[in-house]
């Protein structure tokens, strides 16, 4: 039998035991309590989720690295084929095959621009500054204008091209932005009709369709890779001494899209021509050799016209007029007439009812193909005159008419002239169409406001100007 005292003694050494196990764990407690004023749990988790970011940053490093040297690979691989194929006998075979390669190219180039985003994105996370060019900007892939369409031909136009060297071009950029109008997008049905052909072979005769894509926004268009359509019998134009003021041969025009099917029918004065604009315009002895030579519409009462003299507006700046631009519905015979006093002139228009712009090119003169839609293709300050007719009217916006004055002030140089010539509108319109005009502060050479006779309704009038563009050299 055990002794009495051993058992006092081993129940006090247990009581100090728990005494002190008690003391250990408030200890415990009274440090974690002062520790969490200071610490937070989630910052441990965020630190745990910090590496587990750094470990997948690293693996995906490696990965990207990998693939894109897989790329390089292939791309070099696909490059060699292509350089090999040129000995081979059958020609179509050699287009469709390299046709078919360069897709593929495209397709992985544009794999190693996105590997290159990620890598710039990294870059940013982990805060390592490095310029990032146009090509490696994050976009969300649903705002991809090539996912907007269905037609294979758009989607590939669209998209951006970069440059094969992965290098900044000649001109600073590090690739290729094609571009279309916006209007296309809600045009999408009439824009993907234009894009539907087989690459390589005859486009369809649906340049009416490009040109009322144009006309309504969708501008410019995309470029097409099928062959456009010519005359069946394409005869060589006239001599430059000849073509001036003779009507072209009808076989150098496609006339299927046309009510009239020859020049003959265009110079008409009793066939109905499908169009109203400019009507007498083909009409190249009786209405076009006078114009700009001669006044023709004056008024019997008032003896006056809105027809300026182009001797008369030369006079102004002696010399001074070498190029400009006849932004006008026409055959280019204000071109002609400029070409006699050594002026060169470029003619903007497009065919409405009637194939003006094949016109102004058979007389040997320079057609632009445009809207009014489009901004002016002409450098800052490079123009020496800018005439337009019977095409900026009283139909415009004048909102619309802002932007087109500006634009024109634009690529005027200071000096230059400004013809506005038998602009018409109504009465109650002249007033607020006037203010549009002198918002330019421009000098006035020439200003007249005449009836407009050739209806019998008096409520229009004829505006013509010559109007000077000023230096501005506060500027």
């Amino acid at each position: 039998m055990r002794n009495p005292k051993f058992f006092h003694k081993f129940g006090v050494w247990r009581g100090i035991h728990s005494f002190i196990f008690i003391l250990g764990v408030l200890a415990l407690l009274l440090s974690i309590s002062t520790l969490s004023k200071f610490y937070s749990l989630s910052s441990l988790i965020s630190t745990e989720s910090f590496c587990n970011i750094l470990n997948s940053e690293t693996q995906g490093g490696i990965e990207n690295s990998a693939t894109k040297k897989t790329i390089e690979v292939v791309i070099r691989k696909i490059e060699e084929e292509m350089k090999n194929m040129n000995e081979l006998p059958s020609e179509s075979m050699v287009l469709r095959y390299s046709s078919f390669l360069a897709d593929i190219l495209g397709l992985v180039q544009s794999v190693q621009v996105s590997l290159t985003q990620v890598e710039m994105i990294n870059f940013e996370q982990n805060g390592i500054k490095k310029e990032i060019h146009p090509l490696s900007k994050h976009s969300q892939e649903g705002a991809e204008p090539a996912n907007f369409f269905l037609i294979e031909e758009i989607r590939k136009y669209v998209k951006i091209k970069p440059n094969r060297l992965g290098k900044q071009n000649f001109m600073g950029a590090n690739g290729t932005f094609t571009s279309i109008g916006h209007a296309c997008f809600s045009m999408k049905d009439e824009l993907e009709e234009y894009m539907d052909y087989d690459v390589g072979e005859i486009c369809k005769d649906d340049w009416r369709l490009a040109q009322k894509l144009m006309v309504h926004g969708c501008d410019p268009l995309p470029r097409r890779r099928c062959f456009s359509r010519a005359p069946k019998i394409y005869h060589k134009p006239f001599p430059i001494n000849e073509s001036m003021w003779k009507l072209p041969d009808d076989r150098n025009v496609r006339w299927s899209q046309y009510r009239c099917k020859n020049f003959t029918c265009l110079a008409s004065n009793t066939t109905k021509k499908g169009f109203f604009k400019c009507a007498d315009c083909f009409n190249l002895v009786d209405h076009e050799k006078p114009r700009w030579i001669k006044h023709v519409n004056l008024d019997p009462n008032l003896n006056t016209t809105s027809d300026f003299l182009i001797p008369e507006v030369l006079n102004i700046k002696p010399g001074e007029i070498r190029i400009g631009l006849d932004f006008s519905v026409g055959t280019g015979t204000f071109a002609a007439r400029m070409r006699e006093f050594n002026v060169t002139v470029v003619s903007a228009t497009i065919n409405l009812g009637a194939p003006f712009s094949e016109m102004i090119a058979l007389r040997g003169l320079v057609p632009l193909y445009f809207t009014i839609n489009q901004r002016l293709p002409f450098f800052d300050n490079t123009l020496d005159l800018i005439h337009t007719t019977r095409f900026l009217d009283g139909w415009i916006d004048f909102m619309l008419l802002d932007f087109v004055l500006y634009d024109m002030d634009r690529v005027l140089r200071p000096g230059g002239l400004l013809w506005i010539d038998s602009f018409f509108c109504l009465k109650e319109d002249l007033r607020d169409y006037m203010e549009t005009f002198k918002i330019l502060r421009y000098k006035k050479h020439k200003w007249v406001i005449v009836p407009k006779l050739d209806k019998d309704d008096d409520r229009e009038v004829f505006f013509s100007a010559v109007l000077e563009k000023p230096p501005r050299p506060f500027r």
